[in-house]
C-alpha cells in the first residue's frame, strides 16, 4: 500500500464560461481525490525574453491503483495539490497494466 505525502484532486474540463469582458475561460469540476506520493522529475527555473523568471517542471505522482472516472484523459484534465498548484495531466500511466499502482505524470503551470 503507498499511502502518500499528499493528495491531488483531478479535475475535468467541463466546458467554457465568460468572464465579465466575454473573454473564454474554462470551468474545472473535480471528479476524484487520490492520495499519493508527488516527486518532482525534472525541473528548471529560467529567465524568459522579457527577463522574467519562469519555472519550468514536471512531476510524476505514483498513488495505489485506483479505477479513474472514464472521461478523464490527459487532453481534458488537470491536477491541483494540497498546496494549490495546478499541474497540466502529461500521461496517465497503470504500469504494465497490473492493476497495482497509477502513475501520473504531470506539468507545472502555476498557483491558484
Amino acid at each position: 500500500m503507498i499511502e502518500g505525502n499528499t493528495k491531488i484532486q483531478l479535475q475535468l474540463n467541463t466546458g467554457e464560461g465568460e468572464n465579465e469582458i466575454g473573454e473564454a475561460i474554462p470551468s474545472w469540476e473535480t471528479v476524484d481525490k487520490i492520495d499519493g506520493f508527488l516527486d518532482l522529475s525534472s525541473g528548471d527555473s529560467k529567465y524568459n525574453a522579457f527577463a522574467a523568471k519562469i519555472q519550468e517542471s514536471t512531476h510524476v505522482f505514483v498513488s495505489d491503483y485506483k479505477k479513474l472516472d472514464s472521461r478523464i484523459k490527459p487532453e481534458n484534465s488537470r491536477a491541483v495539490d494540497e498546496d494549490g498548484c495546478i499541474y497540466d495531466v502529461l500521461l496517465i500511466d497503470d504500469p504494465m497494466k497490473l492493476h497495482k499502482q497509477l502513475e501520473i505524470y504531470l506539468k507545472y503551470i502555476g498557483g491558484q
